[in-house]
Order: C-alpha cells, then sequence, then structure tokens
C-alpha cells in the first residue's frame, strides 16, 4: 500500500507547486501538463512510429550482445584455455564505461544505426559474460565429482550438471543485460537518431519543449519496468523449483 501511496503523494505536491507557481513550467512542467505532451505524441502518432524502432534496436542489440557474453562466459568457465584467452582481456574491458566509448564508435561507425548498434551491443556484453563465468565456475565440485561416478562424460556432465546449476546466475545476467540494453538506447539515441524515442526527445530540445522531453523520459522509465518484469517472468518459468525467501 505504501509503494503505490508514495508516488501519488509526490505527483500531487509536484501538481500543487505547479499551480500555485512555485515551480515554473520552463523549468519543470505540471504533471498535467506532461500528460497532455503524451497525449500529444500519441495523438499524432510519434510515439506510435518511436517504439517499435526504440525496441528494436535495445533487442537486437541485447541478442547480439547476450549471446556472445553467453557463448564466451561459456567458454571460459567450461575450458581454461578459454579463461587464459578471454577473462583477463574482459575483465580490464569491463571497467571502461561504454558512454566512453561512443566517440570511438562514432569514428569507426559512423553515425548511422550501426555505431547505436555497437554501443547496446558493448553494454550487453559484460553483464552476460561475468554472470555466466562465475555461475559456471560457481558450481560445487561435489556434483561434478558425483557425475564423473556415475559415469558421464564431459558433454553430459556439462550439459546436464553444470549449465543447470549455472542456469540462475545466467539468467541473472541476462535480467543486467537487459537493462544495461536500455541504458544504452538511451546514449545510442543522442547519435544522430533519425527515428525512435531519442528522435522525439532531440526534437523537443530543439523546440525547447521541456513537457515531451519528461515524457519521453518517463517512456524510457516504463520500458525498463516492462523488461525488467519481463525478465521476473523468464527467471520464474525457468527456475520453479527456486524457493522464494522473504523475511518480512
Amino acid at each position: 500500500m505504501l509503494r503505490a501511496t508514495m508516488p501519488l503523494v509526490i505527483l500531487l505536491i509536484w501538481q500543487l507547486a505547479s499551480t500555485f507557481g512555485l515551480v515554473t513550467p520552463e523549468v519543470l512542467p505540471s504533471p498535467s501538463d506532461i500528460g497532455s505532451a503524451f497525449a500529444e505524441l500519441v495523438r499524432l502518432g510519434d510515439l506510435q512510429a518511436a517504439l517499435p524502432v526504440s525496441l528494436g534496436r535495445a533487442l537486437t542489440g541485447l541478442a547480439i550482445g547476450g549471446t556472445t557474453g553467453l557463448a564466451i562466459g561459456l567458454f571460459a568457465g567450461l575450458w581454461r584455455i578459454g579463461e587464459g584467452l578471454f577473462d583477463a582481456p574482459l575483465q580490464m574491458l569491463r571497467t571502461i564505461p561504454f558512454i566512453a566509448l561512443v566517440p570511438l564508435f562514432i569514428t569507426w561507425f559512423g553515425i548511422g544505426e550501426l555505431a547505436k548498434l555497437m554501443v547496446i551491443i558493448a553494454a550487453t556484453i559484460f553483464p552476460m559474460y561475468l554472470n555466466t563465468y562465475a555461475g559456471v565456475r560457481g558450481v560445487d565440485p561435489k556434483l561434478i565429482e558425483a557425475a564423473s561416478i556415475f559415469g558421464l562424460s564431459h558433454r553430459h556432465t556439462a550439459w546436464h550438471v553444470i549449465l543447470p546449476t549455472a542456469l540462475p546466475s545466467i539468467l541473472v545476467g541476462l535480467r543486467y543485460a537487459s537493462g544495461a540494453a536500455l541504458l544504452a538506447l538511451v546514449v545510442a539515441e543522442q547519435i544522430n537518431a533519425s527515428s525512435g524515442i531519442g528522435y522525439i526527445l532531440n526534437n523537443a530540445n530543439m523546440n525547447q519543449r521541456s513537457d515531451i522531453i519528461i515524457a519521453g523520459i518517463l517512456v524510457y522509465a516504463a520500458l525498463g519496468i516492462a523488461i525488467d518484469l519481463l525478465m521476473r517472468m523468464v527467471e520464474h518459468l525457468a527456475l520453479p523449483w527456486r524457493a522464494k525467501l522473504v523475511l518480512a
């Protein structure tokens, strides 16, 4: 109940502050003005046209980056040669914020869709790799020993013992990667976007429409909540056996 009440209280205080002139519309539009801006975007069809473009960018980057991080994480986790080849370089590269790579990607790939996609890929590889690698390396050695005693081959041990045990960590990595994809999308769509939510925000900025800017930011936030709920559902379906511990 408290979680639902507090946002409403904040919106009410915000609206009252705007109504009584405590906050000017140029600095922070009122919730009602932002709602009107959102309705304007829907009425003109701008939002409906932008959402598929932005989601397509985020999901494509997540699919490529997540798959790459998963593959490298499994390779490094299951084989020592993979660890030797990839772990040290990726551990160093992950300390570089992906935002810092944007100028370099623009130099390499231009200002088209490829640069935007590469920003999202760079943001999603590392969470997927780190959690996959940690999940595989965190498997109890006694389970692997038991599989060896029962005569399972290396391939069957990896498929029937290591991967199911590491699956919770892999799904956590997917959840983090999906959040990183959306964060990277916000950055990527500032690179000369000609479509998508970022394009709406850039136009609103040039026209000094702060109400539309905040409406677009709230759309990004809603997408983040929707993606997180989807990832939670995937975890629930993939791990029905995992106990849910709640202290209070």
